[in-house]
């Protein structure tokens, strides 16, 4: 019985290699099962593994509930890079000065304001004069948070 070619069998040596021992039995497990008879002795050839392993694998496999209830997430709540109001608690007013000058409005509509800068731009002011370094993205956000619009020359037609 030979159901994998020797491309396939090196990948998956490799990848059990990856796993802990628990997920190990039930990778080999799964394996072994997807090839029916003979499929016990076949993968544990190919993984290097002991036919008991597999076997509780199976065992655990066949216990495991219809739902799981298991909670997908791995890392802790509140982890990762803090947003960029909580890292520089003065970017609103450093944002607001580096558009003082390059700001307009609609007269007839007080709540339309524009600039003319781009983020790009607004970015690197905000780094040179300010020395705060937050991305396009962050000043896409502050331009909507501060109910800022890009003004865009527009052609007229004749």
């Amino acid at each position: 019985m030979r159901p994998y070619t020797e491309a396939t069998e090196k990948s998956m040596r490799k990848f059990y290699g990856t796993l802990s021992e628990k997920n190990r039995r039930r990778y080999a497990a799964v394996e072994a099962q997807k090839l029916g008879h003979g499929g016990i002795t076949y993968i544990s050839k190919v993984l290097g593994c002991a036919h008991g392993t597999i076997s509780s694998g199976i065992k655990e496999l066949n216990e495991l509930p219809e739902e799981s209830g298991y909670d997908a997430r791995i890392r802790r709540p509140g982890g990762g890079r803090k947003r960029y109001d909580e890292s520089h608690p003065g970017i609103d007013e450093a944002f607001l000065d580096v558009l003082k000058n390059n700001t307009a409005g609609d007269p007839m509509r007080e709540n339309v304001r524009w600039t003319n800068l781009t983020q790009r731009e607004i970015a690197d002011r905000l780094q040179v004069e300010h020395g705060i370094r937050v991305s396009e993205k962050v000043v896409e956000q502050l331009l909507k948070k501060h109910d800022f619009r890009r003004r865009k020359a527009q052609k007229k037609s004749q």
